[in-house]
């Protein structure tokens, strides 16, 4: 189950990417639903996913809290 939440927040995170704003917010939906070793996973997604997404960076600020 947890790791299906995981994969459902990695596809809405992808879904949502246009938008700066609605991704911010649904990260911080992930991390505050998501266990601490998936957090560290999804982290790891994060920064190859973003590479080529530099306006998507700022949000990585949310996963140093």
């Amino acid at each position: 189950m947890a790791r299906a939440m995981l994969e459902y927040y990695k596809t809405v995170l992808r879904k949502v990417s246009f938008d700066v704003k609605l991704f911010s917010r649904e990260l911080k939906k992930a991390i505050t639903s998501l266990l601490p070793h998936e957090i560290e996973e999804l982290k790891y997604w994060l920064q190859r996913f973003i590479t080529d997404k530099p306006e998507l960076q700022p949000s990585l600020i949310y996963l140093k809290a």
